[in-house]
């Protein structure tokens, strides 16, 4: 359970610093907000989800994904 939580909460914070990082210029978000989304991911479907669309559109999706 306390295992769980640590990592939602890291993966939340992962994402809130991906999300900063977007509005400041020299600052890269998107390496911090993706590997947020893949934690947050095992925990919420619609984030899940919007994980599978993304690996659609850039076409790397393994087989048993698609369920």
């Amino acid at each position: 359970m306390i295992k769980q939580t640590a990592r939602i909460t890291f993966g939340v914070v992962l994402v809130i610093v991906g999300l900063i990082g977007g509005l400041i210029p020299i600052f890269q978000g998107w390496i911090f907000g993706i590997p947020g989304l893949i934690i947050l991911a095992d925990y919420f479907p619609p984030i899940n989800r919007l994980l599978v669309w993304a690996k659609k559109k850039a076409g790397i999706l393994d087989k048993k994904e698609t369920k």
